[in-house]
């Protein structure tokens, strides 16, 4: 096995075994405690931040009732979740749809924004542009601290949006910053695992806020 400490990731690329059945009992034994470690740490999870979804989701549905758009970002992975979380509000499999966008969806925008005022700023200029009192930010990291995130969610609360963070390992910058008014934080030091709790999150805030929503109607 690899001794750089992530061997046990993909046994079978070290393997030396001609023997598969040692090989097929690790990757059996990989799989079970991946699965297991991202059980518990969605459970925990979810268990730490019950009074944080809470006070998001009130806020997320008196603002959506007031007419309020939801917009969110993220980089690389992060920035996939972040579309899936606006799909989710935008398109939700029950429910009314909600005013929700990704700011990384516009690769003309990105890419001009990237090349005439700097990758830092490509979603502070586009909440400029669109983000209004009403609204809410969302950004999703797992480091909590690349400079763009911060920007675009410290343009954000200049404009009175309700911001919130979504962070992984001790939270970054998010877990301290004024400009965010709720942070989600997911103590792991695997991306993988952040991500997997992180998507929970974001679907037990949808949630939330369409049932707010429904009991309002």
């Amino acid at each position: 096995m690899s001794d750089d400490g992530t061997g046990f990731l993909y046994p079978f690329l070290d393997a030396r075994e001609r023997d598969p059945g040692p090989l097929l009992a690790d990757l059996a034994a990989s799989a079970v405690a991946k699965a297991a470690e991202s059980a518990r740490l969605r459970r925990e999870t979810l268990a730490a931040h019950a009074d944080a979804l809470a006070r998001a989701a009130d806020e997320m549905a008196r603002r959506f009732a007031a007419g309020g758009r939801l917009f969110t970002f993220g980089n690389g992975g992060s920035s996939t979740d972040a579309s899936t979380l606006a799909a989710l509000f935008a398109h939700p499999p029950v429910g009314p749809a909600l005013p929700a966008w990704t700011l990384t969806a516009d690769q003309a925008v990105l890419t001009a924004l990237g090349n005439d005022v700097g990758f830092e700023l490509v979603f502070a200029r586009q909440l400029i542009a669109r983000g209004g009192p009403d609204d809410i930010a969302i950004a999703m990291s797992t480091s909590g601290s690349s400079a763009d995130l911060t920007a675009g969610l410290a343009e954000a609360k200049r404009r009175g949006m309700f911001t919130i963070g979504f962070a992984g390992y001790d939270g970054g910058a998010f877990a301290t910053s004024p400009d965010v008014d709720v942070c989600f934080t997911v103590a792991s030091q695997s991306v993988h695992r952040i991500q997997e709790s992180q998507a929970l999150l974001g679907h037990e805030l949808w949630r939330a806020v369409q049932s707010r929503r429904t009991e309002a109607a």
